[in-house]
């Protein structure tokens, strides 16, 4: 078996490279490769984050798995602070990597979590991507003795960190019941360990649309899949990104909070929302990893500390960075996102997965709100272009009112009441792509240049 993957940090790739030649398959290199960035990546992912993913086990319908963590049950309507402790809700990630690995993976998860600790232990380089984030983010970092100790040295080593790995290596679980609890606590965090050990991941039917002969899977809220699939495919894409982006602010919430308007977060509905909307939209830090096999298993899945270093927290004993997921609650009771004893944040996580008669694509990245939009541009040449070539083109990104343009767009036609900037070349905002696919029995796979990563077909 070989296996296509793509990710934005060549120490991912290498260790999908490490768990596919020891017999794994798709599950198990996105897997592999997830921890690694765990490591690797701290200011855009964490086994303090959340994880979604959308995954296509061979010959089964494709399925969602959501492992978005809650507020506590001490929760209280009112604004949630950007960073800090009272951002952070339940980490979703490692019961998340646990659902996918039951989906299909091979490998046990010691054997899919070795590179991870291997590199948490032992140190690795910083990748450009993190020295810009470090530089970026000196404040924050300075601002909490727990990031200060692991990013100001010259390499990144977290020996707490890899004892965490290990726990959750030996039994997932303990995660959601060890020193995470007391560390959350200290830090002044409102969770409690009832709140952690309520946690699960839901696997979960997707939404779908077809365009162009592809059959788009994308994930439910409080995911904005809906948002991807309003726009796929749309002939005045910058227009119709900016109503989207106006429906998910109003509309996109928690099922469990109550029913969620999906026909107007698809654009289904007439355009209920005022010319002048504008939005806050922060960036995000994301990764994603998309991985297909030859037997036609695919996975994309995304981990995520929200914005760059998340809360600010890097919880000393574990090694953490937690995220701040908690920031994207609405103050407002009448909001279906407004936050509540147990509920779960709007997410701007937005894998998808494209099939077509023996075809399949994995589509990811980072971007914050801007997902939906940045994968609908690579959408209709998914199948067709050059993986490498098609992540390297030239994006542009709706924010509010503003149309941000890299250089070397061809007409984007309407963009009535949108500000226009252009930037001078590629831009993280305009997102990390990643993209693997099965086309016509060929595995390939493409990693956009914006990021550190590679793409690679790798043996077994």
């Amino acid at each position: 078996m070989s296996v296509a993957v793509a990710a934005p940090h060549p120490a991912a790739v290498q260790a999908a490279r490490t768990v596919v030649a020891a017999g794994g398959n798709a599950f198990d290199a996105a897997l592999a490769a997830a921890g690694a960035l765990a490591v690797v990546y701290p200011h855009q992912c964490s086994v303090g984050g959340d994880l979604v993913a959308m995954v296509r086990p061979a010959g089964s319908p494709v399925c969602a798995v959501l492992s978005v963590g809650a507020a506590g049950l001490g929760a209280r309507l009112g604004p949630v602070p950007f960073r800090g402790p009272h951002s952070v809700t339940v980490p979703g990630v490692v019961a998340g990597w646990a659902a996918v690995r039951s989906l299909g993976a091979r490998l046990s998860l010691g054997e899919l979590l070795a590179p991870a600790v291997r590199l948490a232990a032992e140190g690795v380089d910083k990748s450009p991507g993190l020295l810009r984030a470090i530089a970026n983010g000196l404040d924050v970092i300075r601002a909490d003795p727990g990031l200060s100790a692991v990013l100001l040295p010259p390499t990144l080593v977290q020996p707490a960190l890899a004892r965490t790995l290990s726990g959750i290596a030996h039994d997932w679980r303990s995660f959601y019941s060890g020193p995470l609890v007391a560390g959350l606590w200290a830090l002044g965090s409102p969770l409690t360990a009832a709140d952690l050990a309520a946690h699960t991941a839901e696997v979960v039917e997707p939404l779908r649309r077809t365009v162009g002969g592809v059959t788009w899977h994308a994930a439910p809220p409080p995911v904005q899949g809906a948002t991807f699939l309003a726009v796929v495919g749309s002939p005045s894409l910058p227009a119709d990104s900016r109503r989207a982006q106006a429906a998910r602010h109003a509309l996109l919430g928690d099922p469990r909070g109550g029913p969620i308007d999906l026909d107007g977060l698809l654009l289904r509905t007439p355009d209920a929302f005022p010319p002048g909307f504008e939005a806050t939209v922060p960036t995000g830090d994301t990764v994603a990893v998309t991985a297909v096999d030859d037997d036609g298993n695919a996975v994309t899945l995304i981990q995520s500390v929200f914005e760059s270093f998340g809360a600010g927290l890097l919880e000393p004993t574990t090694g953490v960075v937690l995220h701040n997921r908690g920031s994207s609650f609405s103050p407002d009771p009448s909001h279906p996102a407004s936050i509540a004893p147990g509920m779960r944040p709007p997410h701007t996580l937005c894998p998808t997965i494209g099939l077509t008669d023996g075809d399949v694509v994995a589509l990811g990245c980072q971007g914050g709100r801007a997902q939906p939009w940045i994968l609908a541009q690579l959408a209709p040449d998914v199948l067709t272009a050059d993986p490498a070539e098609l992540v390297s083109r030239p994006r542009w990104i709706v924010r509010g009112a503003e149309l941000i343009l890299e250089p070397g767009l061809p007409d984007l036609g309407d963009t009535t009441g949108l500000t226009v900037t252009i930037t001078v070349g590629p831009h993280d905002d305009a997102g990390h792509v990643q993209l693997a696919r099965l086309r016509g029995g060929v595995l390939e796979a493409g990693s956009d240049p914006r990021a550190d990563g590679v793409a690679a077909v790798l043996p077994q």
